[in-house]
């Protein structure tokens, strides 16, 4: 919970917050993020990263 802060980027000039994250697009949920994949814990949606 600390670092909650590394989640998003500021931009000071325009004053503009984004989210460095994954949106799930079956329902607009946070993907939680895992070294091999990220996952939807509310529908379930994964999306698996290739290993280079």
């Amino acid at each position: 919970m600390a670092e909650r802060h590394k989640l998003y980027s500021f931009d000071y000039s325009t004053g503009k917050i984004g989210f460095l994250g994954r949106i799930c697009p079956k329902c607009g949920k946070v993907m939680a993020t895992h070294h091999d994949r990220f996952n939807c814990g509310y529908c379930g949606y994964t999306i698996f990263v290739k290993k280079r």
